[in-house]
């Protein structure tokens, strides 16, 4: 099995990271416009540095980790090299908003119908706990699906699921890291506020944000049954809650992530 990243960005290479750790770097093959960066990442993983025409020749699974608006000008360059090829592949996008339909027809439409695997992961696949959202088309074989979830799982969980929830659930799940790290953030800076120094603030932060997380992963119900069982009858934690309802804490978030949605679906039409 041979992998090939073209763009080896902060997703790019989080995702090289994960592969590595399946497969080995004896299978994978970099390359980005930054030839800098992708001889970081080769030597950091084992890899091998190609070049993009390179990897759409000989990879089986072509990982495509540039931005949306780069899209159809790379494709416009591989897709007489992928078009040509004889043997199976399948095309690995992470680009946020564009279409599995929309990458079939940059490559030419149904006389070039090519095996297509939609993902959007988040950072944190590069510590094995990403939530990888996954939409596939047809021509994806049980085959390389299979080769597929191995090659990934150290990467987190991944989900298939229907390609039309692909951009809202990203938004949470793709842009939800950067809020999460806020949130690490403004405790840690309360924390330090009330006299904790900065490196002890973030460590109880990190803890606290990951515990309550995977407390709530394996109780496997409703969220607000943890914060009720923390709030004592007139104690800190409910002057804590009541603090962050006065500025709308809920409503924030839900905004944000609503926003970072039609911010997905606009650069899916550029």
């Amino acid at each position: 099995m041979k992998v090939g990243f073209i763009g080896v960005g902060n997703m790019g290479g989080a995702l090289c990271s994960a592969v590595s750790k399946t497969l080995g770097g004896e299978s994978i093959y970099v390359c980005d416009a930054n030839e800098a960066r992708a001889m970081d990442i080769s030597k950091k993983y084992g890899a091998s540095c190609s070049d993009a025409l390179k990897i759409c020749e000989i990879c089986d699974y072509i990982f495509i980790g540039v931005k949306p608006q780069m899209i159809r000008k790379l494709l416009e360059n591989i897709k007489p090299v992928i078009n040509n090829r004889q043997d199976d592949f399948a095309l690995v996008s992470m680009a946020a908003g564009v279409s599995i339909d929309t990458i079939g027809q940059m490559c030419g439409g149904e006389r070039h119908c090519h095996a297509i695997i939609r993902i959007m992961p988040s950072i944190s696949v590069s510590a094995e706990s990403g939530m990888i959202l996954c939409a596939i088309n047809d021509k994806v074989t049980k085959k390389f699906k299979d080769g597929f979830e191995y090659m990934m799982q150290k990467a987190g969980k991944l989900d298939f699921i229907k390609e039309e929830q692909i951009d809202a659930a990203s938004a949470l799940t793709g842009c939800g890291p950067a809020f999460v790290a806020m949130f690490v953030e403004a405790l840690a800076d309360g924390a330090v506020s009330c006299g904790i120094s900065r490196e002890k603030a973030l460590e109880y932060a990190n803890m606290t944000v990951m515990g309550a997380a995977k407390y709530l992963t394996e109780i496997g119900k409703h969220p607000a049954l943890l914060k009720d069982a923390v709030c004592s009858p007139a104690g800190s934690t409910i002057e804590g809650v009541l603090t962050l309802e006065d500025g709308a804490f809920r409503a924030l978030v839900s905004n944000a992530v609503k926003a970072s949605y039609e911010k997905t679906k606009e650069l899916g039409k550029q």
